[in-house]
């Protein structure tokens, strides 16, 4: 049970970081000096499809890697490109 837990945690956090990954501008990657949006978005993917495995068909193969993955770039990446690029939270007079 406790295993399940941890597949399904990892599960949402990898596809959490994938539809980050996706929203953020592949220019908000280059000028924070991290790897390229194409990367992320492969890395985060790949974890997100080998953590649903675990999750629904119960192959736990290379979980720990989804995990670190995932992790990383929430931790490292995300936080470091999330205001570059001035996408999201402004609206047509600035920010809100």
């Amino acid at each position: 049970m406790i295993w399940y837990v941890i597949y399904l945690v990892t599960f949402v956090a990898s596809l959490y970081a994938l539809i980050e990954a996706l929203r953020t501008p592949a220019a908000a990657f280059e000028i924070m000096d991290k790897q390229s949006k194409k990367l992320w978005v492969t890395l985060t993917g790949v974890a997100t499809g080998l953590s649903a495995l675990a999750v629904f068909f119960n192959v736990a193969i290379f979980i720990l890697l989804c995990l670190v993955a995932t992790l990383i770039f929430l931790l490292d990446v995300r936080p470091a490109v999330k205001g570059v690029g001035g996408g999201r939270n402004e609206g047509p007079y600035g920010p809100w």
